[in-house]
């Protein structure tokens, strides 16, 4: 069984939350790695043990003599200052001069050392210092500092007391008293009298007040983990407020936009927020919208389709009922020819049809290349004057200086201008003159082709180019179209992000003009 978050928490907010504590745990685990920073201070320690070890045994060398009175006597002198206990033994091992037996050393001035929180400490300090209490309690002794009480039954016992007596340097560490996990480090500086080693110098001093210190390192670290972390939460939250639930909202809104049936049911509000989650409303927004434009477009398209249809069959009825019903075979002929005839526009229209729905499909995902227009404009104005022969009106042609290429599909393109110059030539009349002319300008192909026909009006100056309208004045006959050839014209222009437009032209007839983009210089 899969595991659900619950409703008011969501999976980018889990996420959110993983990325901000792993974010708060990367330093805390580069501090929690304080190896090097106590190998530091231990080797720290050592060095002043050593330097007190030697400033001892060079007091002492100073004498010519190793004595008893004389050793205590420096103790003495050194007033306690020195933080390591000093022993001095003679070269038989024996101890003849000990600082702790001569009074207390000063005290270490190391300042922040962790205390343990009293009831009146702040919660936090509390919370963050008890699991460092806690292991304290089980790994150091109840005593503030450690002593040392370590006294061998002889010193020549102490490996590091024999290096020293040997003339070499001698250290060496033993577990403090009590089980703590403090350690007690132990060096031996040899005491020469006249080159020769007569006794050595025993230095020795707790590593605890170094674990207290880490302790204090890990303690405040661990202080501002909680308090990163704490941020971390309201972060994660403010996030999720303002990132996961308004994408929460949209999937929500997504889910139910569109019914069993997959009809459209609403829309996607645009948004006033100006970051990134604003933009996706709006782009949803926009696409709903676009959505809906083309289901009502596919609807009112089905729903011109079926009203053309019903004309011709409506006639083709009709035609055939009287077909059956006359006996006069010029008459059934007749007859016979009419439904002819509206099967042939029947086929046109579905075969129009079908291309507008093509268009509106697949265009974007046709082939594109550079098409001269220019050159396709004097082929498709010669075919015409050919198909033609003497009958209907004259073409001329007006093209620009120079090579004009736009991209797009060649068949297309032609498609585009055979309906416009087949639409000017059904206006014209037959001694009239269709002008068909090319320019650049402003970095687009501009194609006019006007007739000497009756003109349009202004107000069907858009209207021809929607599905199924034509506008024939004084009875003119149709000659057979559609009334989706501008549609075709329009869809496939624009879909080259291109415009068509319709109006009168000064003297008369009406005026047509294409705009497409014209091709970028580097493609082929």
């Amino acid at each position: 069984m899969s595991f659900r978050l619950p409703h008011w928490l969501s999976r980018i907010s889990v996420q959110l939350l993983a990325f901000n504590v792993l974010v708060v745990f990367l330093p805390v685990a580069g501090v929690l790695f304080l190896d090097t920073y106590e190998r530091h201070l231990l080797e720290a320690q050592e060095r002043t043990m050593a330097q007190e070890g030697r400033l001892l045994a060079a007091a002492i060398e100073a004498t010519d003599q190793i004595l008893a009175d004389d050793a205590r006597r420096i103790l003495v002198q050194l007033g306690g200052r020195h933080l390591a206990r000093l022993r001095v033994v003679d070269r038989d091992g024996r101890l003849i001069a000990d600082s702790a037996r001569l009074g207390p050393r000063r005290q270490e001035t190391t300042e922040d050392l962790p205390e343990a929180p009293t009831d009146d400490a702040p919660l936090l300090y509390r919370i963050g210092s008890a699991p460092f209490r806690a292991l304290r309690r089980l790994s150091e002794p109840p005593t503030d500092q450690p002593v040392d009480t370590w006294e061998p039954a002889s010193f020549l016992d102490a490996p590091e007391v024999r290096s020293a007596l040997e003339g070499r340097y001698g250290a060496t560490t033993r577990i403090s008293p009590g089980g703590q996990r403090s350690v007690t480090l132990y060096i031996a500086i040899p005491v020469r009298i006249d080159t020769v080693v007569e006794g050595a110098v025993l230095v020795s001093q707790s590593t605890s007040r170094i674990l207290e210190a880490l302790h204090a390192v890990r303690l405040g670290v661990f202080r501002v983990f909680l308090v990163s972390l704490s941020v971390a939460v309201v972060l994660t939250l403010l996030m999720a407020t303002t990132i996961a639930r308004p994408l929460g909202r949209l999937r929500r809104r997504a889910e139910a936009i569109l019914d069993r049936r997959g009809r459209l049911r609403g829309s996607f509000e645009p948004s006033r927020r100006n970051d990134e989650i604003g933009e996706l409303e709006r782009a949803l927004a926009e696409l709903t919208r676009r959505l809906e434009e083309h289901l009502q477009f596919t609807e009112s398209f089905a729903a011109d389709v079926s009203h053309e249809f019903k004309n011709p069959l409506a006639a083709i009825r009709t035609a055939t009922e009287m077909a059956l019903e006359v006996d006069d075979p010029a008459d059934r002929r007749r007859f016979l020819g009419m439904i002819q005839q509206d099967v042939a526009r029947m086929e046109r229209l579905l075969n129009e049809a079908r291309e507008i729905s093509r268009i509106d499909a697949r265009i974007d995902e046709e082939e594109l290349e550079s098409v001269a227009i220019d050159t396709l404009l004097e082929n498709l104005v010669d075919a015409f004057r050919m198909r033609r022969a003497n009958r209907g009106p004259a073409f001329t042609v007006a093209l620009a200086d120079r090579d004009v290429r736009v991209t797009a599909s060649a068949d297309r393109l032609l498609q585009v201008f055979e309906n416009l110059l087949a639409n000017a030539v059904s206006f014209s009349p037959p001694d009239g003159t269709v002008t068909v002319t090319l320019r650049l300008e402003g970095g687009q192909a501009v194609v006019t082709i006007a007739d000497e026909g009756p003109g349009i009006p202004e107000e069907h100056c858009e209207r021809v180019f929607d599905r199924f309208f034509s506008y024939r004045p004084d009875g003119r006959d149709d000659g057979g179209h559609s009334g989706l050839g501008l549609a075709i014209v329009r869809a496939v222009v624009e879909a080259y992000n291109g415009t068509v437009t319709a109006g009168s032209r000064a003297g008369g007839g009406a005026k047509l003009t294409v705009r497409v983009p014209v091709a970028s210089p580097h493609r082929s």
